[in-house]
This record gives C-alpha cells, sequence and structure tokens, in this order.
C-alpha cells in the first residue's frame, strides 16, 4: 500500500480573508447588552401593580362598607391576595440558581392552586356589613372590567421582562402570569367593591383571575418567545 503523501502546512500559511463588508459592518455596531436583573425586576413588578391597584382603588372609591368587615378576615383576604400574585409572579422572573428559564412548573402550579382557593374561599367564607349590596351575580361586567384592567399593567411588565426569556412552555408561562396578575386585580377589588354575596365574590371577584389566565395565554406567547 502506498504511502499517504504529506502536505507542507507552510503551503496554509498566510492572511485570512477580508470578512465581507456586511458582516464587518453589522459586527461594528454591536454594543454591549445589559445583563438581566431579575430580583430587582420582580421588586419593581410588584410595588408597581400594587401602586397601580391602589391608583384604581382612588379614581373608583373604596369600598363604602370596609369598616364594617371583621378586620382579621379583610387582612388575611387581602394578604392572601397579595401573595398569590406575589409568589407566582417572583418564580417566573426570577429563576433558580444556575438557571436561565422561568420556573414556569411551579408558577402554573401554585397560581392554578391561588386561583382555585379564591373562588372556593369566595364561595364558602365571604362576609358582609349592614351597608354592604347583595346582588348576587346580576352585577358582574364592572368588576370583570375593571380587575382585568388592573390585571393588564402586570402582565404588560412581566411580558416586556420576559421577551425572548421564556422559549418553551410559553402558553403555560402566559396563563401562569396572566392568574398571577388577575390577583392583583382581585386585590383592588375587595378594597373597591362593596357586594358581598359569595357567588359575587366567589364568581366574579375570583374569575378575574381566570379570565386573565385566558387573555395572557392568548396575546402573551409571541412575545416570551422573542423575535
Amino acid at each position: 500500500m502506498s504511502a499517504e503523501p504529506e502536505i507542507d502546512t507552510r503551503d496554509l500559511a498566510g492572511p485570512l480573508p477580508p470578512l465581507p463588508a456586511a458582516l464587518d459592518g453589522e459586527l461594528a455596531r454591536l454594543t454591549p447588552v445589559a445583563a438581566r436583573r431579575p430580583v430587582r425586576q420582580a421588586a419593581f413588578m410588584i410595588a408597581a401593580s400594587i401602586g397601580w391597584a391602589m391608583c384604581m382603588v382612588g379614581l373608583l372609591t373604596l369600598r363604602r362598607d370596609l369598616d364594617e368587615l371583621p378586620r382579621l378576615w379583610l387582612a388575611s383576604y387581602l394578604a392572601a391576595w397579595l401573595l398569590g400574585f406575589a409568589v407566582p409572579l417572583v418564580l417566573v422572573v426570577v429563576p433558580a440558581r444556575g438557571q436561565m428559564l422561568p420556573r414556569w412548573t411551579s408558577a402554573a402550579a401554585i397560581a392554578a392552586i391561588a386561583t382555585i382557593g379564591f373562588i372556593v374561599a369566595g364561595l364558602t367564607l365571604a362576609r358582609s356589613g349592614p351597608s354592604s349590596l347583595h346582588l348576587g351575580l346580576s352585577s358582574w361586567a364592572g368588576c370583570l372590567s375593571t380587575g382585568l384592567a388592573t390585571a393588564v399593567v402586570p402582565m404588560a411588565l412581566v411580558g416586556l421582562a420576559l421577551r425572548g426569556a421564556a422559549p418553551t412552555a410559553t402558553r403555560v408561562t402566559a396563563a401562569a402570569i396572566g392568574a398571577a396578575a388577575g390577583a392583583i386585580g382581585g386585590f383592588m377589588l375587595h378594597m373597591h367593591c362593596p357586594i358581598a354575596d359569595a357567588m359575587h365574590v366567589g364568581v366574579i371577584h375570583g374569575g378575574v383571575a381566570v379570565l386573565s389566565a385566558l387573555v395572557a395565554a392568548l396575546l402573551l406567547p409571541r412575545w416570551l418567545r422573542g423575535p
């Protein structure tokens, strides 16, 4: 068998060919990209969303029966709404240590449990005072619309922060974001709406989280996947 011919590597030496003008121009225009700071982003979103909810309460007026409601019940209910908002949001925005992707599985599970919990609690634990209203499900449009209007702001903030950061499971991630945002809408309604019927508090106020999850699942996935 004949020996393989030797290749003189000296023939390969020499300057590299110049880059194409278009590629060279693109490289020249590259600028450093600031790293995302998820903890700071989450803190800002929570503060901004609560501030927006309180602005909505100020615009729509505080509920007239607020002083007549049991204090511990009221504080516990409001705290539950806030936790149902903040915990899934943090799980989505702040990745686990050493990871880059949102913790969408945990966020979706907690958001789903919280949403069901709000509906069940409203149906079973509603309280009222002498000046509370009892209109049942006959008055639903105002609460659903104002609750959703409150939820839109945190949905937009999270969508902006996570653009392109969730290339997989975008529908589930978006639904978790929407359900969490709906909880801040429920928080606002609990401060504003004096209708105290169990069906109204459970189905309508709790339903804001369901509606927000559906809206987010429809609108946010493409944004989460990025360009």
